[in-house]
């Protein structure tokens, strides 16, 4: 029973409970097909994934009714009204599973009988660990216990470990390690399944304790520069986007199917005060974090479909900028072309965090500005 102890109050509370839980056991129906429809090559129960998605949306937007209306006619107070606020976010990160599942269901369609043994043995583990985490985190708003929602939070790292050897494991079985994309696209979204959990796991928090948990990186601006191979343009970018030093950003660089960066690229760019002759190419399956990124950069076309529809607060940004033939080029035409590629990455670099910073102030200054 909540402080305000009146009937009308739990009644309300109690159906948006039961909601958000139906919401969440749509959701959680969604993972485990997938995973059955991947071990069996069921085209049947994937398209059953991608229809169940439109009930789920239609739960969020049925919650996001119900909190309005508890919050318009009871005016709740205390842990009453953060129920509320916690409810709708919490059906958002639901809503995100739902996105996440359909997703996957349409790219069994495009992994072509994809039967690798090994590796799919791994995404089993993976996709049973995120999914019994969400199924926790649910597990801790219905039981209300910060205690069950902090032991939850505790396994994302274990999910991480295993999603970089899901990817480990299929870059050595794949020829000339590249990735059947699908399938990288699979275990980078149940991944995000237990991002998803840990963000419940924080609206929990809220609710039994009061304390605002904040996500990790919050305090900072997460930019993300990616193109296939991480060997050159993104690369490139973050070298100059860290070379600005700029407290407020953290920048990283990754790529589809990574490979080591050419010798001439780290030459041209200890040319430019630049060494990056101790960096390693980086999968962006194994970005941390990846949901917290709040600008990325693509460098190449393949990028966005690496990317489930555009998540919310994430701005995607195309760089258009041609990049040498390593293999055909001579050494001349390479380092010409490094040159233009440096020039143009350097400015828009510099131009797109002025905007942020611009951005920031302009907010900090809105109040004052109204007052005036």
């Amino acid at each position: 029973m909540y402080a305000e102890n009146s009937e009308s109050v739990n009644r309300d509370i109690t159906r948006i409970s039961d909601n958000i839980v139906e919401m969440a056991r749509r959701a959680e129906a969604s993972l485990r097909d997938t995973v059955t429809a991947l071990l069996d090559n069921d085209h049947t129960l994937a398209y059953g994934v991608i229809l169940r998605d439109a009930h789920i949306d239609d739960k969020e937007r049925e919650i996001d009714r119900l909190c309005f209306e508890f919050i318009h006619t009871q005016q709740p107070v205390t842990k009453a009204l953060r129920f509320a606020f916690s409810a709708v976010k919490i059906s958002m990160e639901i809503e995100r599973v739902g996105d996440y599942a359909e997703s996957m269901a349409r790219q069994l369609f495009k992994t072509g009988g994809w039967s690798d043994e090994r590796s799919k043995k791994g995404i089993v583990e993976l996709a049973h660990l995120s999914t019994t985490m969400f199924h926790d985190a649910i597990q801790s708003f219905i039981e209300q216990s910060a205690e069950t929602a902090r032991k939850t939070v505790t396994v994302e790292e274990t999910v991480d470990a295993m999603r970089d050897k899901c990817i480990d494991d299929l870059l050595s079985t794949t020829k000339d390690g590249e990735i059947p994309l699908p399938i990288f696209n699979i275990i980078r979204r149940f991944e995000r399944v237990a991002d998803q959990a840990r963000n419940i796991c924080m609206e929990v928090l809220y609710l039994c304790t009061g304390e605002y948990m904040k996500h990790p990186g919050a305090e900072v601006i997460r930019v993300l520069f990616v193109d296939k191979h991480n060997s050159m343009r993104s690369r490139i970018a973050e070298a100059v986007a860290d070379g600005l030093n700029r407290n407020r950003f953290i920048f990283s660089s990754a790529g589809i199917e990574p490979k080591p960066i050419d010798s001439r690229t780290i030459e041209f760019m200890r040319s430019k005060g630049y060494d990056l002759s101790a960096t390693t190419s980086l999968a962006l399956a194994k970005v941390p974090n990846l949901d917290y990124y709040q600008v990325i950069v693509a460098f190449s076309p393949e990028v966005k479909k690496s990317f489930p529809q555009q998540p919310r607060k994430t701005v995607y940004l195309d760089w258009e900028v041609d990049a040498p033939s390593l293999e055909r080029d001579d050494d001349d035409t390479i380092r010409a072309s490094l040159e233009n590629m440096f020039e143009f990455i350097s400015t828009h670099v510099n131009k797109l965090v002025e905007a942020i910073d611009g951005a920031a102030v302009g907010a900090a200054e809105t109040p004052e500005t109204v007052a005036a």
